[in-house]
């Protein structure tokens, strides 16, 4: 019994440490990773810091679009559906097509929202399309832990579009956050990193379905 426990408690372990790996790096290439996008300057030391990216069979101009409409109670994140019903339940559906009232020339000081009205969004520091797209938060805390605990964040998004030969286009996602107290940054690293596999390289797989005009049912 005993060596049994252990040895499920060993899995469990190897499993969590794989995923945390993945949760950094699925997707990307070592070049990728050690290469300066826009917006790196934005979070010095980051104790967050993931690395995902995909290679969608179109132009970036057909891309772009996808990215101006994302957003709570707009286009969604392209997250499978599954996640958008467990971890975002009021949330509306992933859209599956371009929604001309909601694609939108995003300028600097947009707010892209990311949950009900005065909670997390983020803020485009830099929108060069159809190649760069930048977003700052420094809301995604709990309501009212920066007053009780002192919590604060700083939270950067990168969407690098890169074109390849021929039509194709390489979108590269980077994600570097830095939160206190420490405990805080320690929760964060442990939940939002392995999580990273499944919404971050989930979120460029149905971008990638949505654009080839294939959205992904599950």
């Amino acid at each position: 019994m005993v060596r049994s426990l252990r040895a499920l408690g060993a899995a469990v372990v190897a499993s969590y440490a794989a995923l945390h790996v993945l949760g950094r790096t699925a997707g990307s290439t070592r070049a990728e990773r050690a290469a300066g996008l826009p917006g790196d300057e934005l979070v010095a030391g980051p104790q967050i810091l993931t690395d995902h990216a995909i290679t969608i069979d179109a132009p970036a101009e057909r891309i772009w679009p996808w990215l101006t409409q994302a957003g709570w109670h707009r286009g969604g994140w392209y997250t499978p559906r599954w996640v958008d019903r467990l971890l975002f339940p009021d949330n509306w559906p992933s859209a599956d097509r371009l929604d001309p009232a909601l694609v939108r020339d995003l300028q600097v000081g947009d707010r892209i929202p990311d949950g009900p009205p005065g909670t997390a969004e983020f803020i485009v520091v830099q929108a060069d399309a159809p190649r760069v797209l930048v977003l700052r938060s420094t809301t995604h805390v709990p309501p009212g832990w920066d007053e009780k605990y002192g919590a604060r964040m700083v939270w950067t998004w990168c969407f690098s579009l890169d074109p390849r030969t021929g039509l194709s286009t390489r979108v590269h996602l980077r994600v570097r956050g830095r939160a206190a107290p420490r405990w805080l940054a320690a929760a964060y690293v442990a939940t939002i990193v392995p999580a990273d596999y499944f919404m971050a390289l989930g979120m460029l797989r149905g971008l990638r379905s949505r654009v080839s005009g294939k959205p992904l049912s599950a």
